[in-house]
């Protein structure tokens, strides 16, 4: 692990399906697979023998105990990552080819039938998101899946739209209401791709108004370049900054994070987790150790 400002993260891997280099992410159903859950036993479980918890529920209660023994000033993290759903521009880019797409298309505004600047959802993508809803429902009521205690959201339509559509009436514990907060840092790779430029604040706040927008957002998108792509380091740096902010102000041990698929790998690379890339309307589950820099003062190894 890195020894920066701020946090140092490492994923906890043995146990989830998507922490081991033979799960093909190109073949990974995380509906059927429990989110990746792996059957396993939990140190956790000597200290409550015979009990008929499910997978999931153990795993809450591991995690638990890991935090409970944790030195060096460690805690333990279960992010959520969901991707949005198929948009305006996915079928675009498919209609082109992602070579024609970043030569020329993805510059433009749009052409003769779309425009994906800031692109809303397609019906596949609603349909994806709706099908995510149900698969949370049941996970709540039958898999006993912890439900995020905090919903982090970018701050783009396409995320807004899957984050609403994925967490609205889901039967949730009343100290874990679906309250999504806003962070701009969470959006996609910056620059160039019309598709990656954010509308104005007040239109998206409008449109939204179950999102808390933080006060640091401007109402213009000050971020985007038309003429420079943010780069891989970057974005890490982007991500880094986000995850440190995001811990050092919340608490929570459960946290949702709907994003895009450059952005998702980037927080992967950060979090210390292999490649695994995300289909539209994909969701990963990651344990992750997070360590304060200054506390860091041994290499991280699990867990």
């Amino acid at each position: 692990m890195s020894q920066k400002h701020g946090f140092t993260y490492s994923t906890v891997t043995g146990y989830f399906l998507q922490d081991d280099n033979s799960t093909v992410a190109e073949n990974f159903d995380f509906i059927s697979k429990n989110l990746g859950l792996l059957e396993r036993e939990y140190a956790a479980d000597v200290l409550n023998p015979g009990d008929e918890k499910t997978q999931w529920q153990r795993f809450e209660r591991e995690v638990i105990r890991l935090n409970d023994e944790a030195v060096d000033g460690a805690v333990y993290k279960v992010l959520y990552i969901g991707r949005h759903g198929q948009g305006v521009h996915n079928v675009a880019e498919k209609k082109y080819g992602t070579a024609e797409w970043d030569r020329y298309w993805a510059a433009q505004e749009g052409d003769s039938t779309s425009y994906w600047v800031d692109p809303h959802l397609t019906d596949t993508g609603v349909q994806q998101a709706e099908t995510i809803n149900a698969f949370w429902k049941h996970q709540l009521a039958v898999a006993g899946t912890p439900a995020p205690e905090k919903y982090y959201c970018s701050p783009l339509y396409r995320c807004l739209e899957t984050a609403n559509l994925t967490f609205t009436g889901l039967d949730l514990p009343a100290d874990r209401p679906y309250k999504p907060v806003v962070k701009e840092p969470l959006r996609e790779a910056n620059g160039i791709h019309t598709c990656d430029r954010r509308s104005p604040k007040s239109a998206v706040r409008n449109a939204f108004p179950n999102f808390t927008f933080e006060p640091s957002m401007t109402e213009d998108d000050e971020l985007w370049s038309a003429t420079e792509r943010e780069s891989d380091q970057d974005l890490d740096g982007r991500m880094k900054s986000l995850l440190d902010d995001v811990f050092e102000l919340d608490e929570s041990t459960f946290v949702s994070l709907t994003t895009h698929s450059c952005a998702i790998r980037s927080l992967l690379r950060v979090l210390g987790h292999r490649e695994f890339r995300l289909v539209t309307g994909g969701v990963i589950a990651v344990l992750v150790k997070v360590v304060r820099a200054c506390d860091a003062f041994h290499d991280g190894k699990n867990p």
